[in-house]
């Protein structure tokens, strides 16, 4: 008998990608709202994408597995 199939957890599939190397990119917080008082080098740099810290990777790929 086949086994279950996993389910993608839809939260993270919306805020998390896969790289091709299994790291995980993640968008980085503080760009939404009140940015009238910060300056545009910090704005520009919340644009970028971001890295999950190797503690979180685990996790993360576990509520992906089909990513």
């Amino acid at each position: 008998m086949a086994r279950q199939k996993l389910k993608t957890h839809r939260g993270a599939a919306k805020r998390f990608t896969l790289t091709k190397k299994g790291k995980v990119k993640r968008a980085k917080a503080f760009a939404r709202h009140l940015l009238t008082c910060k300056s545009a080098k910090r704005k520009r740099k919340y644009r970028s994408g971001a890295l999950v810290s190797d503690g979180e990777t685990r996790t993360i790929q576990r509520l992906l597995p089909y990513a």
